[in-house]
């Protein structure tokens, strides 16, 4: 599925955009070292995924139980995700709602060095603050792929 070029309405604070990378950098992290609750916890209780696949995961008891279940996968390797391109837009309506899409890019390195990728993704996050923090409310996954050829 091509995925649209979005634009702002509103650019950030560069505190804003520090934070949600800051965010980001902490949630990716626990998740490449396999803190699984730890990664959890960075969502909101009924925080949502959408596999690009289209599997569902509804709160954090189905997030951990999924990752429970895919951690054969990455026996003997290490696992980095990296994110850039973020396009960050605050809610005009919430304050305490921030809406995030960008594209990421997985890593597998084995124990020799070999490192392979992984399919490319790009990725919509509802992002909401809870008690002075942030926390994924939601995290829509777009597997990327070619965009159709223009019509002539």
């Amino acid at each position: 599925m091509s995925q649209s070029v979005g634009t702002l309405r509103q650019q950030v604070t560069g505190d804003l955009y520090a934070e949600v990378q800051t965010f980001y950098a902490q949630q990716m992290r626990r998740v490449d070292a396999l803190d699984i609750e730890g990664f959890a916890d960075t969502f909101t209780d009924d925080g949502e995924v959408v596999h690009a696949g289209g599997q569902r995961q509804s709160g954090r008891v189905e997030m951990i139980a999924g990752m429970r279940a895919n951690l054969p996968r990455y026996q003997d390797i290490a696992v980095r995700h990296w994110f850039g391109h973020l396009l960050i837009e605050a809610d005009p309506q919430d304050e305490d709602t921030v809406r995030v899409s960008y594209y990421t890019l997985v890593t597998q390195t084995d124990r020799e060095g070999k490192v392979s990728f992984q399919p490319t993704f790009t990725v919509d996050d509802v992002l909401v603050r809870r008690d002075g923090r942030l926390l994924t409310r939601s995290r829509v996954i777009h597997r990327d792929s070619p965009a159709a050829p223009a019509a002539s």
